[in-house]
């Protein structure tokens, strides 16, 4: 059995983390890219640039985009564009979750409807991305299994469009609802909407690492730097 175990409980998980991950383990970005062009019509770019985060060598992504950073669409507007783009269904079938899956907590916290829900951070060409980026990579590994430590997802407070909000941020802690977190002490966010919903997505399972033979080990760089610990996410792929 091909199985992903997902270590996440040091410093969380977002989603150009995730991506950046799948790129050490043998992804092909250019591939992704390829594909993510169906379905993103905007102008963009992909690459990835090596940093060390604490002693740790580990991969960053790079989006280039003339978007405006704050730019939002509807769920529906997604929805629609993944259904009719060249996505293997496979790939349309894991991006359609995770996005539904940040629509639905948002229509609840916001008292609406997931048809009418406005995606606003994970609105953007970036955050498209790194979720269907995500899905496309995820596919093309062919993975059985998921496992997932319990998650880092932070602490303090943090601005987004609808102002000053506590951490974890409502959509991201009603999306981690039933899945175990790990206490941290850390004043920031950890872990994403984008992130809790590809770990809400893709984990069969919570807890350790499994029994496994470990055959590629990837760490996915975020963009922050913290004094205690390295800001990654650690995929491992390996056989049971």
């Amino acid at each position: 059995m091909n199985i992903l175990f997902i270590d996440c409980g040091i410093s969380g998980i977002a989603g150009d983390m995730s991506l950046a991950a799948f790129t050490e383990l043998g992804v092909d970005l250019s591939i992704v890219e390829r594909k993510l062009k169906s379905v993103i019509k905007e102008e963009f770019s992909l690459g990835t640039k090596k940093v060390v985060k604490k002693g740790i060598s580990s991969t960053e992504l790079v989006i280039h985009t003339e978007e405006e950073k704050h730019s939002h669409r509807h769920y529906t507007h997604i929805k629609k564009a993944i259904e009719e783009s060249d996505l293997e269904e496979a790939e349309k079938e894991t991006a359609l979750k995770m996005f539904e899956t940040i629509g639905s907590a948002e229509a609840k916290i916001h008292d609406s409807t997931l048809e009418k829900v406005h995606f606003h951070e994970v609105g953007g060409v970036d955050s498209m991305i790194d979720i269907i980026g995500t899905a496309i990579a995820y596919n093309t590994l062919k993975i059985e299994k998921v496992v997932c430590t319990p998650v880092a997802a932070g602490n303090g407070y943090i601005k987004i469009a609808h102002g000053l909000y506590p951490v974890p941020a409502p959509a991201t802690l009603e999306i981690l609802k039933d899945i175990p977190l790990r206490k941290t002490d850390i004043q920031s966010e950890l872990t994403t909407p984008t992130g809790a919903a590809i770990v809400r997505t893709l984990a069969n399972e919570f807890g350790n690492m499994p029994s496994m033979k470990v055959q590629k080990i990837g760490y996915g760089a975020g963009s922050k730097d913290f004094k205690s610990h390295p800001n990654v996410v650690r995929f491992v792929i390996g056989e049971q």
